[in-house]
């Protein structure tokens, strides 16, 4: 069982420091602390356990230290910033871990992205020594780049000359969507093993500056204090994130049906009011759910429909949104709604089917629509009596946008939004004329007809569900990140299981062992 939870104290491989306004992560690997058993973390390269500890680092700089406003991410070794995804690490790996490994260090680095955007804080790399694969990706996800000019120190993305895999789409796709690195420059990059020194690196808008190592942590420091001063970050008392309560998300799993039912509690009145604290109800419940979509995604496999509900009253959901509408300038409730966001948009990358089933007593208004229109499908009960309610609020309407930008509400339309009310009460006829749900099956049916799409959808064929879902759910325009994520459902996720890659003769078997890998030279 992977867990998610932990805390500095717990860390084995990361550094986190403070000196006003800046914070370092210093990436310091222990090489016998591997998440699972057989290999070695050699060289600074991590596992999943090393990207749980940097993403639990990040909520603790955002909510801990609201005075930091510039981070900088570095190495505590000598000559070696970071080698990459241990690859003895992924050539022991199961296809599914691989892949759900690969999701979550892309997520974790687009939060570091989101919180630039969206809070204020800023990155700087600081390569003080070799540089690859996923440790580049790592540097690429921050706002600038500085790299030691020692001479012998580069940085590179060899996954193709050395692994014949994908180098790991989010560094492919930054270097030319982010960096805008020219096309035939990147062809030779991608394909050179030894990768570039700084000074071509710098040349090549590989990285953004270069210095001789004398100057080197002198640079850096200065740097980061010139990046904090483009920091809005207000500074203040921060709030300690305290081990995690469970008492808003209810998960029952029945493994028979391969389904996992959701349900997620409403806010009470006394919970609607801005608390200083991780007990407040919004942030809580991205804590919960955040926690909830990663243990299912990494545990349970076969669980390949996920059933939300929800439980509470309309009403406390909207004004809770108003409040968060309100105080959105507010450090606390900014960064609370990030954490949402981040969360929210887990689920539009996950590969699972997603149904939402509206029933009397739900309360899918506002932020917890966001589930509703996550859903691949949703049914609302269509009742004579105590028939239910959905509801929209200001925050669908862009707050929590998935990772093409759009709302899940313009999504769910293709774009072509039609006029819709907020904070209104809208029972089951009213949206279905204005198409916001799926279906709408009386009380006479309600139950057959839930149950026979919930037995159809499980039946199906998981890749062809995975494939499906992620050309459906992201409508319209595509970015950066949507190109990442497509990337990684389909072109990383076929090459994985490839024979070129995985075979005996493969590359990523035979790495280290002095062989040659054996390729079936077909082009499909």
């Amino acid at each position: 069982m992977i867990r998610f939870d932990t805390h500095p104290d717990k860390y084995n491989h990361w550094k986190l420091s403070f000196d006003g306004a800046v914070a370092t992560l210093a990436l310091d690997i222990a090489e016998d602390k591997g998440i699972a058993p057989g290999y070695k973390l050699k060289l600074n390269s991590y596992d999943l356990g090393v990207d749980i500890e940097l993403h639990d680092a990040m909520n603790r700089i955002r909510f801990e230290h609201p005075e930091v406003k510039s981070v900088v991410i570095t190495s505590g070794k000598t000559r070696m910033f970071c080698s990459g995804a241990n690859i003895y690490m992924l050539g022991l790996s199961t296809h599914a871990w691989k892949v759900n490994f690969c999701k979550f260090t892309n997520e974790t680095r687009n939060g570091l992205e989101d919180s630039s955007r969206h809070s204020g804080l800023k990155f700087l790399a600081a390569l003080n020594g070799t540089t690859a694969g996923g440790g580049y990706e790592l540097a690429l996800a921050c706002d600038e780049i500085a790299m030691i000019d020692d001479r012998s120190s580069t940085v590179s993305l060899p996954e193709v000359p050395l692994l014949g895999v994908l180098p790991g789409t989010g560094g492919l796709t930054r270097i030319v969507d982010k960096r805008k690195v020219r096309r035939d420059l990147a062809d030779v990059f991608c394909t050179t093993a030894e990768g570039v020194r700084a000074d071509r690196a710098k040349e090549w808008k590989l990285v953004d500056h270069a210095a001789k190592p004398q100057q080197f942590a002198e640079f850096v420091k200065n740097r980061a204090l010139e990046l904090a001063k483009q920091s809005d970050r207000p500074g203040g008392e921060g709030i300690v994130l305290g081990p995690l309560k469970k008492s808003l998300i209810d998960v029952k799993i029945d493994p028979a049906s391969r389904t996992a039912e959701i349900t997620v509690k409403g806010p009470t009145k006394e919970q609607i009011q801005i608390q200083r604290s991780d007990s407040w109800y919004p942030l809580q419940l991205a804590r919960e759910l955040d926690e909830v979509i990663l243990n299912l995604r990494h545990n349970h496999l076969d669980v390949g429909l996920w059933i939300f509900k929800t439980k509470g009253d309309v009403k406390n959901v909207l004004d809770l949104d108003l409040l968060l509408q309100n105080q959105a300038t507010d450090w606390f409730v900014r960064e609370t709604l990030g954490y949402l966001r981040r969360t929210f948009a887990r689920l539009d990358v996950s590969s699972r089917s997603m149904f939402a089933v509206v029933e009397p007593g739900s309360c899918f208004a506002g932020t917890l629509a966001e589930l509703l229109y996550a859903a691949d499908r949703s049914y609302m009960l269509d009742a004579e009596e105590n028939c239910p309610s959905i509801a929209l609020s200001a925050l669908n309407f862009g707050t929590y946008p998935m990772v093409n930008g759009e709302s899940r509400i313009s999504a769910h339309y293709c774009g072509e939004l039609p006029e819709l009310p907020a904070g209104e009460m809208l029972d089951t006829q009213k949206a279905r004329k204005l198409g916001l749900i799926t279906a709408a099956p009386d009380d006479i049916d309600w139950e057959d007809e839930v149950r026979i799409a919930i037995e159809e959808r499980v039946a199906l064929s998981p890749d062809a569900l995975t494939g499906m879902e992620a050309s459906l759910r992201f409508t319209g325009r595509e970015n950066m990140l949507t190109r990442v994520f497509g990337r990684l459902s389909a072109w990383q996720n076929w090459i994985f299981i490839r024979p070129n890659a995985v075979g005996e003769q493969g590359a990523l078997k035979v790495y280290g062992t002095g062989s040659k890998a054996k390729f079936n030279w077909e082009r499909v």
